[in-house]
């Protein structure tokens, strides 16, 4: 059984808010580091590599044209950030046809788990996913959109998908879901705790449990169960395969969402998705 940490090492109770605002406490440095990655990537490939020992610079020479690059990259500045920014720019399509190939080959797991708690229509004619975390507040911060996708959309299926990446009270809190589920609770679980506020710690989360019904004496006795180590372990290995690595994680058709999106996009990318089905 894997720990919280599946994904990053460091993931704990640190939070980090980026541009699209999700749960990933290394995204900042990661970032800075493919810049500088990019940029000794740039300049190597500005220098001519010698093609034979015969036609090899001499120490002079080859001074001589570090110098005109290191003068030219002063002068130039604007060389550097292009060239980093289209690099970054091939990545990001090349990680995005990535997903969309791994979401075809695991389409089946991804929407059809029976593991997994589903809302909405059954039979809808697009899916949303979410790679979610009870104590991630920007899951939180999207659940009422979400909401109102629901509401709006009487064609619209979402699977939430148990990603508890945040800590040892993450797990706790999964693992009460799935628990819950057997007492046929599990979506009230899930309401209740996404719309909780305050220190969610393991006591808390079984106050949340009570407080919707359940019999912690039973909830206790289940959430060790094999098979909830099974289902945890499975939704790791799928958020990895899809470069999912923070949460709240969107997939919408053939296309990986990362952090809490806004209504009117998600409106958007859910009318692709039926025109491409």
């Amino acid at each position: 059984m894997p720990s919280a940490n599946k994904n990053s090492a460091t993931i704990s109770n640190s939070e980090t808010k980026d541009r699209r605002m999700n749960c990933h406490p290394r995204q900042a440095w990661r970032r800075a580091l493919v810049a500088v990655i990019l940029l000794a990537g740039f300049v190597t490939a500005l220098s001519p590599a010698p093609v034979g020992a015969e036609e090899a610079l001499t120490p002079a020479q080859r001074a001589a044209v570090d110098q005109a690059i290191h003068d030219y990259l002063l002068a130039h500045p604007e060389v550097v950030v292009e060239a980093i920014k289209a690099a970054q720019e091939k990545n990001e399509a090349q990680a995005a046809e990535r997903v969309r190939q791994t979401i075809a080959t695991k389409r089946k797991e991804l929407l059809e788990s029976p593991d997994d708690l589903v809302l909405g229509n059954p039979k809808g004619d697009a899916t949303l996913v979410e790679f979610f975390d009870y104590r991630c507040p920007y899951c939180k911060q999207i659940e009422p959109t979400l909401d109102a996708l629901l509401k709006e959309d009487p064609k619209l299926r979402i699977v939430y998908k148990e990603f508890p990446i945040l800590g040892e009270a993450s797990i706790f809190a999964t693992r009460v879901a799935f628990a819950a589920r057997k007492q046929g609770k599990y979506r009230e679980f899930h309401h209740a705790m996404m719309t909780a506020k305050g220190n969610i710690n393991a006591d808390f989360i079984l106050k949340v449990a009570s407080s919707v019904g359940l019999d912690l004496a039973k909830i206790k006795a289940e959430m060790a169960a094999p098979d909830i180590d099974r289902i945890i372990r499975a939704n790791y290995d799928l958020a990895e395969a899809l470069d999912i690595r923070g949460t709240p994680g969107v997939i919408i058709g053939d296309v990986a969402l990362p952090g809490a999106v806004d209504l009117e996009t998600l409106r958007q990318h859910i009318a692709t998705a039926r025109k491409g089905s």
